[in-house]
């Protein structure tokens, strides 16, 4: 009796399909999952350039017993530092706690209070407020009153 097996060469189509869906469930689970801890990433190291900011600011006043004068370098600062156009996931300005429109370096500012804003470029990744007030909150989004209004604390 002479059977002659057939040998497969190569991959069936339903085959291909199969393994094709199997990487796109993958993918459709890994990529989130990666932006969502780039977000995270991003607001840590905002986060921890305002209280930087916030030990340079409590710095000054010890020496000059207020913080007038006190000039953010460059001013906004970005996150991640140096980084421009697209690559800034944060910029962080640094204004005066009782007239949030002026600079500390401004003419004429109080200089008893701070508040300093860090705002996201990403609309689905924090913006956060930090002040000598003890104020700290946090929003989703690209926009942030320096009264926190409609966040959440950090």
């Amino acid at each position: 009796m002479n059977v002659s097996l057939r040998r497969s060469l190569g991959f069936t189509l339903l085959e291909v399909m199969v393994v094709v869906v199997i990487v796109a469930i993958f993918a459709a689970i890994a990529i989130p999952t990666y932006q969502n801890f780039i977000r995270q990433s991003a607001a840590a190291q905002a986060q921890q350039e305002v209280q930087r900011i916030a030990t340079l600011l409590e710095q000054a006043k010890s020496r000059n017993f207020n913080y007038i004068g006190f000039n953010l370098n460059p001013n906004p600062t970005v996150v991640p530092f140096g980084a421009t156009g697209t690559a800034i996931k944060y910029s962080i300005t640094v204004m005066d706690g009782t007239d949030p429109t002026q600079l500390l370096s401004a003419t004429g500012v109080a200089g008893q209070d701070y508040i300093i804003r860090a705002l996201s470029t990403d609309n689905k990744n924090f913006s956060f407020i930090f002040s000598s007030t003890g104020l700290r909150c946090k929003k989703i989004g690209t926009s942030m009153d320096y009264n926190c209004t409609g966040a959440e604390t950090w």
